[in-house]
């Protein structure tokens, strides 16, 4: 990882670790008006009646070591939470949610093989309880809808990380959604709540399937049908007919289009 993309995350990590000598000094992060307001941190080990409670068991996935290296430390500044789990790839991520439950899942936007987006919905197919917070570098009202329509209930910009994060998980701590300012602008502008857009469904005419909008990131990162194929664990003959189904769908014609057609829709990074 070299020149900006290293600088931008090399800064990243360095605000997050800067966050945590400042945090309580200060009294807790300042905040936009968002979808949900900040609570005063609560101690999450503690006896009641007799009985320890459990500590609340974060996951935290992101393609870049030094971004992971920051969030845990962060997190793990506050008492009872404890990151049980890290994850380098969306398809990781699913495979230890169902390994070691944890009580949340943070999942970076932009992994490769399987995005934010849709190893979230995965994680929330397991029906294990496990609340999901999305971190992008960037957005866009259709990110935020579609993250709106999985089931998702909490967003927060990469950028503002060291401001929002430890609330966000608070928020969803106590199982209630946190989103960025942003989207709360785009609900508050289309008039609708997290409730209308979480029982909506996509915007497409014929739905795009689980395993095509694998294979379309694949593609979009580069991969060609055999290293797709093997990378889902499927035969060549099996992603060509999914590449020509999502191609067919999405009224395309070209592998080119399907990139660009990707990164519109922020299924990759560009």
């Amino acid at each position: 990882m070299q020149g900006e993309g290293f600088n931008y995350y090399r800064n990243l990590t360095v605000e997050l670790l800067s966050s945590v000598h400042s945090y309580w000094s200060v009294g807790g992060p300042t905040l936009p008006v968002l979808v949900t307001a900040r609570r005063q941190p609560q101690r999450r080990v503690a006896i009641r009646e007799g009985v320890e409670v459990p500590p609340l068991k974060i996951l935290v996935a992101d393609d870049h070591d030094l971004v992971r290296r920051g969030v845990k430390t962060l997190l793990e500044t506050r008492p009872g939470w404890h990151v049980c789990a890290e994850a380098r790839n969306g398809n990781e991520a699913v495979q230890k949610c169902q390994e070691f439950k944890p009580n949340i899942a943070i999942l970076d936007f932009n992994m490769p093989e399987l995005n934010g987006l849709e190893a979230a919905k995965r994680i929330l197919k397991l029906s294990l309880h496990i609340e999901t917070l999305i971190f992008s570098v960037d957005h866009s009202n259709q990110l935020i809808r579609d993250l709106l329509s999985a089931g998702v209930r909490g967003y927060i910009l990469k950028s503002d990380s060291d401001r929002d994060l430890v609330a966000a998980v608070e928020a969803l701590e106590n199982h209630r959604p946190f989103f960025a300012i942003c989207a709360t602008e785009l609900m508050l502008n289309s008039k609708r709540t997290y409730s209308d857009f979480s029982q909506s469904a996509y915007n497409w005419e014929e739905p795009l399937t689980a395993r095509e909008l694998q294979l379309l990131q694949l593609i979009a990162e580069g991969k060609n049908s055999r290293e797709a194929a093997s990378t889902l664990g499927i035969s060549t003959k099996t992603a060509d007919t999914h590449r020509a189904n999502l191609m067919r769908k999405l009224q395309i014609h070209s592998v080119t289009e399907l990139v660009r057609y990707a990164l519109r829709n922020h299924i990759v990074a560009p």
